[in-house]
């Protein structure tokens, strides 16, 4: 089975009462269900689950209230506000009349959701299935079924989410969850037959999707983060083997090898003419012409790219404030108006953090990011922390970086909701792996 119901352990962080556990709970499986599925449902369940699981992490989370993550949730509100204070002296007529404290804030929603996933695998296993299942449907529902055939046909689509480019950023985390977890979901015994359909049909879609959502910076992330997938399963194959079978890896590996050459071969057109389309701006870029580097879809992000760079070297620590990302564009002289009109933000999140709230914003992530590495790191090595799902996190860790050197994923709703999901079912891992070892509920396989 790919869920192992004795892994439930209501008692994992405290004795918080029973229907606040469950309700919570069940608040956070609607939202990560609904939010592509049904978003005004799922805009409405996320409410109760940060309320329910922030009451229940203050109130009874008394060995947690210090953890590295909640200081860093002060430190973004207290660099978000002395960024806004530094440029209301600066530079009153560009600072917005509060400081947006949500900016940064949002992308902390995960300590109440790792709280009340309980340092339980199955509950992290069922909430990240649900919100896959809820996107898949979405691309259906919210979408129209047809913009599959018009995708197979060659046309660029979106199913109707914000645009192409965060439809894949779903898809290629879909993909990879598939991939890592693939061996528990082709695993034999009860209901296998049913899981290797979904594991099956959530691969074919991923890979399909990935492709005619025609997101090239989608494919290098992706790309890489397979390449650091096999290498670790490479570094740790003798570790793996004493849980892995041989026979599921063949069926698995063979499986999905058959379909990445059918997707390729079928999609070649798709692809060479995608990658082929900014071969002007790589021969730019690469004879360090950056000022004559061409307006295409690439070159307007290195342009841009160019102008928040003078904006980070006169404000370097603490930046411009919130609106620092479309000052860079807007109030850039020599970008030319279409550009400035048209394009608000940076596509790239760590450039828009360092113009917006500077060096101190960015170290703030960098923290962040040595916080959840260490911890799962430490997890793993416990026997806390399953070894596919370590395995994906370190996937994601590539595959988040890069893709958000292209856009800026964690400014928008979709990022924000990926985002905290994956980060929630690692930090309750971590926080579970730091209990005394009598207390360490629950299986980690």
């Amino acid at each position: 089975m790919i869920i192992n119901y004795n892994d439930w352990s209501r008692d994992a962080f405290s004795s918080h009462p029973r229907w606040m556990e469950y309700a919570g709970f069940m608040a956070l499986l609607a939202y990560g269900f609904f939010n592509l599925l049904w978003p005004d449902a799922g805009k409405l369940m996320q409410i109760p689950a940060v309320a329910l699981g922030l009451i229940a992490f203050f109130t009874w989370g008394k060995e947690h209230r210090a953890t590295f993550p909640v200081w860093l949730l002060i430190a973004a509100l207290g660099i978000q506000s002395l960024s806004w204070v530094l440029g209301y002296f600066h530079h009153p007529e560009w600072i917005p009349d509060n400081p947006r404290l949500d900016r940064l804030g949002k992308l902390f929603m995960f300590i109440a959701f790792a709280w009340l996933l309980s340092g339980s695998t199955r509950n992290t296993l069922i909430l990240w299935l649900s919100a896959a299942l809820g996107f898949m449907l979405a691309t259906f529902v919210q979408g129209h079924a047809t913009d599959w055939l018009h995708g197979l046909n060659g046309q660029r689509v979106d199913f109707d989410m914000r645009n192409a480019q965060h439809t894949a950023m779903f898809f290629g985390t879909v993909l990879l969850g598939m991939i890592c977890f693939s061996p528990r979901m082709l695993k034999a015994g009860h209901s296998a037959l049913m899981w290797r359909a979904v594991w099956l049909l959530l691969t074919i879609l991923c890979l399909t999707g990935l492709l005619i959502t025609q997101t090239r910076a989608i494919w290098l992330a992706t790309s890489f983060a397979l390449v650091v997938v096999v290498l670790a399963w490479v570094l740790h194959r003798f570790r793996y083997r004493q849980t892995v079978s041989g026979r599921n890896m063949t069926l698995g590996g063979g499986a999905l090898i058959l379909l990445i050459a059918g997707s390729l071969w079928a999609a070649n057109g798709i692809i060479t003419h995608r990658l082929s389309a900014e071969s002007e701006v790589i021969q730019a870029v690469m004879a360090g012409d950056l000022a004559d580097v061409p307006y295409t879809s690439v070159g307007i992000r290195i342009q841009t790219w160019r102008a928040a760079s003078e904006w980070i070297a006169e404000r370097p620590l603490t930046g411009w404030s919130s609106n620092g990302r479309s000052l860079a564009v807007k109030e850039t002289a020599w970008l030319p108006n279409f550009v400035r009109e048209d394009f608000g933000h940076l596509h790239n999140y760590f450039l828009e953090v360092w113009v917006a709230y500077g060096a101190l914003g960015l170290g703030l992530f960098a923290a962040l990011a040595f916080w959840i590495g260490q911890g799962s790191w430490l997890a793993w090595r416990s026997g806390v922390l399953p070894n596919d799902m370590a395995l994906f996190s370190l996937a994601f860790f590539v595959y988040w970086v890069i893709v958000n050197q292209f856009e800026s994923y964690n400014s928008f709703g979709s990022g924000v909701f990926v985002f905290n999901l994956i980060l929630a079912g690692l930090t309750t891992h971590i926080w579970r792996a730091r209990r005394p070892s009598s207390q360490k509920n629950g299986s980690s396989t």
